[in-house]
């Protein structure tokens, strides 16, 4: 088995395409395999629109790309469907155009102008019109899991102790603790984003790969096959060896 997995992008096309390249190199050295892409596709960086039509693009090529939904995804695409619709995952106070969150700069990323300056709804008609309805419903559409093996991609993780079949869409988005500290087995690698460290980490149970594009850090790829767990680099493979949280 090998799998190929890259972090929270968060409209960085420039880094995504980066990281394919690297994928790409190391595919020829070692073989085709699939690429998972664990979510928070948009938000904060320059190319929202600019990462999804990358993405979909991909895949209706033939790529063996599988594409996760993060809580910004989600956001995203709820936001979409009403202007004052709220996700269940995030703060009562916040919205998803609240600066902290990063949707107007996505917004931005289709042309709709000074998204994050103006009354919520003349921007929210401009969204409407402005993105197109194949990137609402391919958004709508992404999976929250992906399982594979021994390896489970989520974007933000699983709720320790209950099944993949059985974990909420709201958890696998969302979740922080108590999954980040549950030291247990959970009976496959978790391979998951959502909270920012400084490089990709393995912890033995669980692998995060968020290295904090969002915040001008940069985007992570890794591969997973029989031989352990790699971080890609321009120099190669560099082995990821299991470390306590």
């Amino acid at each position: 088995m090998t799998l190929y997995a890259i972090g929270d992008i968060h409209g960085h096309l420039d880094q995504l395409k980066q990281q394919h390249d690297r994928i790409a190199a190391d595919q020829a050295r070692h073989g085709a395999a699939p690429v998972v892409h664990i979510g928070d596709l948009v938000d904060r960086g320059p190319d929202s629109r600019g990462v999804i039509d990358y993405l979909m693009a991909g895949q209706q090529s033939g790529a063996d790309w599988v594409v996760l939904k993060g809580n910004h995804d989600r956001m995203f695409a709820l936001y979409l469907t009403a202007m004052d619709a709220h996700d269940d995952g995030l703060r009562r106070d916040l919205s998803w155009l609240h600066p902290r969150l990063g949707g107007a700069a996505t917004l931005a990323s289709y042309g709709v102008q000074n998204p994050g300056d103006r009354p919520l709804e003349p921007v929210f008609q401009d969204a409407l019109a402005a993105v197109p309805q194949a990137h609402r419903d391919w958004l709508a559409a992404l999976p929250t899991a992906h399982h594979s093996g021994d390896v489970i991609f989520a974007h933000a993780g699983i709720r320790p102790g209950i099944p993949l079949a059985e974990q909420v869409e709201t958890d696998l988005v969302w979740i922080r603790e108590p999954f980040l500290s549950d030291p247990r087995d959970h009976g496959a690698l978790i391979v998951h984003g959502h909270t920012a460290i400084d490089a990709p980490t393995h912890y033995g149970n669980r692998l995060n790969l968020d290295s904090g594009a969002a915040y001008g850090g940069p985007l992570s790829a890794v591969v997973i096959d029989e031989d352990g767990v790699f971080h890609l680099t321009d120099k190669g493979r560099i082995r990821l060896s299991p470390q306590a949280d």
